[in-house]
C-alpha cells in the first residue's frame, strides 16, 4: 500500500475489525497517530455484535459473556470475552445499558457477603475490544422505604462523551418541604466531574418501574409509571421517561394503548437497530404470544406493530434482536438448575435456528453493541471518585 495515496488508505481501515487497527498502530507512528486521532475514534464505527451475558454455575457462580459477529456469518463466529479486572471486582454486577460499543456495568460496596448496603456503588465503563476500563464511585445511593435511587447511562451523540446519569427519588407520599422528590446529577467522563440538574424535571407523580434503560440516538429511557386520580379512584398507567444527553432534557412518551395499565410483568422495552421496541405479552385463547411494537424514527406517541409471535410451543421468551430483526429467545428448562438455550426465531417462516450456546445457567440478556475505538485515548483502570482520579490497584 506503500504507493497509495495515504487518504484512501485512511478510508480503508476505517472497515478494518478493532483488534487490527490496534496491530496496525505498531506499523508505524503515522498509523499509530492517525488511529489515536479524537476524530478517527469518533468516527469508527466497526462490526455489529451480539453479547449473551449469564451466570454459568455448575461449580461456582460465573459471568460469561459471549460475543457472536452480527453479519451475514451469524451465528458461526463467536467469541467469550475476557472480562476486564475492574468488571471481575463488582460485587451483585449487573449490565446498565451498553452505548456505542461501550459496556456500562454496576454494582455495590457491601460490609461482607450479606453485609448492609453501604450506600456507595460502584460504575465500570468497559470496552471489551480494546480492553480497557474505567471506574466510577457513585456515592449517596439511597436504596429504602423512603427513597430509592436509578442509575442511567448512554454515549452523546454530539461530543461521543459517555455519561452517567444518577436520579435519587425520595417517596413522594411523605414530601413536605420539597415539590419535586428528584435530585438529578449526570457524570461526564470527559472532564471526570458531576454536575447537577435543577430544571425541567419529572413530574413528583411519576415512578421508575425499571432500573435499566435503553440508549437509542444518545436519548435513555425508561421504564416508569404515574399515578393519576379519577372518580375518587386512583389508577396506575405506564409510560416511558426518556432524558437527550445532549440537551439534558427529561420527557415523558406515552406507551401503546395496549400497554398503558398491563402488568409490568406483561411487557418490556428492548433495542431494535437504532429503534425502541416494546414487547407485549398476553394470552389469546389459551395461547401465550408476544407482539413487538416500534418507536418510528424516534418520535414519541409513534408506536408501530411489527409482527405477534406465538410462544406457546416454543416455552421461550425474547431476549433481543439481530440486525435483520430476528428474534433471539431463551428457552429455560427447569431441573436442577435452569437448563437454558438461545434460538434464533424467523417471524415470517417461524423457522428457529439453536445459536449454539446452552448451559445451566440463571436467566439471560441479549444485548446488540457494535465495536468502537472510545476509551482509546484514556488511559486504563483509571477510577473516578468525588472529585479525584487515581490508578486503581
Amino acid at each position: 500500500m506503500s504507493d497509495t495515496p495515504f487518504e484512501i488508505q485512511a478510508e480503508i481501515i476505517k472497515r478494518l475489525p478493532v483488534r487490527s487497527l490496534i496491530r496496525f498502530q505498531s506499523v508505524s507512528k503515522a498509523w499509530k497517530f492517525h488511529i489515536d486521532g479524537s476524530d478517527f475514534i469518533a468516527c469508527y464505527k466497526g462490526q455489529q455484535h451480539l453479547l449473551v451475558s449469564y451466570h454459568y454455575y455448575i461449580v461456582e457462580l460465573e459471568q460469561k459473556y459471549v460475543s457472536i459477529v452480527d453479519d451475514d456469518t451469524f451465528p458461526q463466529h463467536k467469541v467469550f470475552l475476557s472480562i476486564h479486572p475492574l468488571v471481575k471486582m463488582l460485587k451483585h454486577a449487573k449490565i446498565l445499558a451498553i452505548s456505542n460499543g461501550l459496556l456500562c456495568l454496576h454494582g455495590d460496596y457491601r460490609e461482607g457477603c450479606d453485609g448492609p448496603f453501604s450506600g456507595t456503588a460502584r460504575v465500570v465503563i468497559w470496552n471489551p475490544f480494546i480492553r480497557k476500563a474505567v471506574e466510577v464511585v457513585v456515592r449517596h445511593m439511597a436504596s429504602g422505604t423512603y427513597s430509592s435511587t436509578v442509575l442511567g447511562f448512554g454515549v452523546c451523540r454530539e461530543t461521543n462523551d459517555a455519561k452517567i446519569v444518577k436520579i435519587t427519588l425520595t417517596d413522594k407520599e411523605n414530601i413536605t418541604t420539597y415539590d419535586i422528590p428528584w435530585k438529578v446529577d449526570v457524570f461526564t467522563l470527559g472532564t471526570g466531574a458531576w454536575r447537577g440538574l435543577y430544571g425541567n424535571l419529572p413530574r413528583k407523580s411519576i415512578t421508575f418501574s425499571s432500573s435499566i434503560n435503553i440508549v437509542v440516538d444518545g436519548v435513555l429511557y425508561w421504564l416508569a409509571d404515574d399515578t393519576i386520580t379519577q372518580e375518587d379512584r386512583r389508577r396506575r398507567y405506564n409510560m416511558i421517561i426518556s432524558f437527550d444527553l445532549t440537551c439534558l432534557n427529561f420527557e415523558e412518551v406515552k406507551l401503546p394503548d395496549s400497554l398503558t395499565h398491563k402488568h409490568p410483568l406483561d411487557f418490556s422495552m428492548y433495542k431494535l437497530k437504532e429503534s425502541l421496541v416494546m414487547l407485549e405479552h398476553g394470552v389469546e385463547a389459551n395461547n401465550r404470544f408476544t407482539t413487538i411494537w416500534k418507536m418510528e424514527d424516534g418520535v414519541p406517541k409513534s408506536f408501530t406493530k411489527l409482527f405477534t409471535i406465538g410462544i406457546d410451543t416454543l416455552s421461550a421468551l425474547v431476549k433481543g434482536f439481530t440486525k435483520d430483526d430476528k428474534p433471539i429467545l431463551e428457552r429455560v428448562k427447569r431441573y436442577d438448575g435452569y437448563f437454558v438455550s438461545w434460538l434464533v426465531y424467523e417471524p415470517y417462516s417461524k423457522h428457529i435456528n439453536n445459536l449454539g450456546i446452552s448451559g445451566f445457567s440463571r436467566p439471560s440478556f441479549v444485548y446488540t453493541y457494535m465495536e468502537t475505538l472510545l476509551l482509546l485515548d484514556h488511559p486504563d483502570f483509571i477510577v473516578y471518585d468525588n472529585g479525584k482520579r487515581y490508578v486503581s490497584k
